[in-house]
């Protein structure tokens, strides 16, 4: 039995092709963005779907597909329109790296104050039991030893889980910002792309 690509993607040559039918290139832009075209932001709901066709394929080579109908296809800003995509994806990966150093550097701020915290507990509880072992002073001890280590909570979960999206994101976002770019002109509507004429995926 062959083996069946569980992915719903097209593919050329070995490349996945992630498609969008569009209408009109306003369906894939921001329209309430004022900067020039090749420095637009993509609209949510097209950025949302490219960014998870990417990352539902994974490493595999991949390249986006823009069927346009003939007339929007040959007007002169369908040509600089693989530019503006690689443009916003190439921002939001400096957007990413940034957050991705801001976090990373909130884990080391955290972990200092952690342990600092966590030395004046154990200087507390070494305080404590030089007054005797007796019950309050066990208590106390303890209490001062777990408030210690709990303080390390946060530098931990920063440093073993919270970094990981960031890294991802950042990995998706560079990836698009080569991604090579193709516009087919094409005849009327066909199913091919989740962007419907009104532009929601």
């Amino acid at each position: 039995m062959p083996d069946r690509d569980p992915l719903p993607y097209r593919t050329d040559k070995g490349v996945a092709l992630i498609e969008l039918r569009l209408q009109t290139l306003d369906q894939l832009f921001n329209v309430f963005d004022p900067s020039p075209f090749h420095r637009k932001d993509l609209d949510q709901d097209a950025e949302n779907y490219i960014v998870g066709a990417l990352r539902e394929l994974g490493p595999r080579p991949a390249r986006l597909v823009l069927h346009l109908p003939k007339e929007v296809a040959a007007a002169e800003n369908a040509r600089g329109v693989g530019a503006a995509i690689r443009n916003y994806f190439a921002f939001q990966a400096q957007i990413t790296a940034r957050d991705l150093r801001l976090e990373l550097r909130r884990g080391r701020d955290s972990l200092a104050i952690g342990l600092l915290f966590l030395g004046g507990c154990q200087l507390l509880r070494q305080l404590v039991l030089s007054f005797g072992e007796g019950p309050m002073q066990t208590v106390l001890a303890e209490g001062f030893l777990i408030a210690g280590w709990v303080a390390l909570w946060r530098p931990i979960e920063i440093y073993l889980y919270e970094w990981w999206p960031y890294r991802r994101r950042l990995q998706v976002y560079r990836r698009l910002a080569e991604i090579e770019v193709e516009i087919e002109a094409s005849e009327g509507a066909s199913p091919l792309s989740p962007i419907s004429a009104e532009g929601q995926l």
